[in-house]
């Protein structure tokens, strides 16, 4: 029969998981990726580095854990734009407008989060982040295709394109670190509904 802690000690230990998880996402939301060793992160979350290692394998699954976190609360904060008012195009502009606005305003995390170079482990967890988005935007445009507001298209690759065209729009004000929404928003909006092929509105 396999060995079960008793639940008060796996409690402590979640805990502690929990700490270690809430250091590293606010390290990482400083400073980026660079800065979350595991010494710092250890040193936030006030236990030893080796009670960080008790918590998580290495540092690979740490930082794997870390960035499921910040995207899960990412895609959470586009899926409820998303489910706003108004037609297929209004609702994925304004999950665009959400997604841009979130990143620009915290743009050393956004620019961890889309482009920092880091752990291959990271890497793979992009994928399904650009895939949660993309199935999104995908529901919209198949919904907006259904009821005849945006011409015929393949949704998932329509959305898998208007992803990576955001995403890679996003890279270069990120890295800057000094764009306002402002700046950029507007424009992502228009190129939004030009891809999809909806009616483009013009500033009053």
């Amino acid at each position: 029969m396999p060995y079960r802690r008793p639940p008060a000690v796996q409690a402590r230990l979640d805990a502690r998981r929990e700490t270690v998880l809430e250091a590293a996402v606010g390290l990482l939301s400083r400073e980026g990726y660079a800065g979350c060793s595991v010494a710092a992160i250890a040193a936030a979350a006030g236990i030893s580095t080796g009670s960080v290692y008790q918590s998580f394998a290495g540092k690979s699954e740490l930082a794997a854990a870390v960035f499921r976190t910040l995207v899960a609360r990412e895609v959470e904060a586009v899926t409820g734009a998303a489910a706003g008012p108004g037609g297929a195009a209004a609702r994925t502009a304004a999950a665009v407008e959400t997604f841009a606005v979130r990143a620009l305003q915290a743009p050393r995390r956004a620019f961890a989060l889309l482009a920092e170079p880091v752990d291959p482990a990271v890497d793979t967890e992009r994928l399904v982040f650009r895939r949660a988005f993309r199935d999104v935007f995908a529901g919209l445009i198949a919904d907006g295709v259904a009821a005849g507001e945006l011409p015929p298209q393949a949704p998932e690759l329509t959305a898998a394109a208007l992803v990576g065209a955001v995403a890679e729009a996003l890279v270069g004000p990120l890295a800057d670190g000094d764009a306002a929404p402002a700046d950029v928003v507007p424009a992502l909006i228009t190129f939004t509904q030009r891809a999809l092929g909806g009616h483009v509105v013009a500033d009053a």
